[in-house]
């Protein structure tokens, strides 16, 4: 470097190897600490993903718990209702088939004698 006719730092570069030794010193525990602080950051977020997994675990336990209650108990309850509802149903299917085979001959008369239908007034 020359700087007003003085030959400053000539070719090794002492000085500017030391300036720059000097500045990575610094900078180094700098790099470290925010090295270390987001490491502390990573930690927590850990600490709370897994409190976080934890708990969804057990809700899922206690939904498994509610199925297989559901599945051992009640079940077969629903199946007797379900029974139930299709004795009614049946019931039901063979009322209407029964009333729709009584109302055929009414209709079966009335379309063979036109004369026999009412007329409205």
């Amino acid at each position: 470097m020359h700087f007003l006719g003085i030959n400053f730092d000539p070719y090794p570069f002492i000085l500017l190897n030391l300036f720059l030794s000097c500045v990575a010193a610094i900078q180094a525990p700098i790099i470290m600490m925010s090295q270390n602080r987001q490491a502390e950051r990573d930690r927590v977020d850990s600490e709370n993903d897994y409190k976080t997994n934890m708990k969804s675990e057990m809700e899922i336990r206690i939904l498994h718990q509610k199925i297989d209650q559901l599945n051992e108990v009640q079940w077969p309850h629903i199946l007797d209702i379900q029974k139930m509802q299709i004795e009614v149903l049946s019931e039901i299917e063979n009322e209407i088939q029964s009333l729709k085979s009584e109302n055929e001959p009414k209709r079966d008369r009335n379309t063979r004698h036109p004369s026999r239908i009412k007329k409205p007034d």
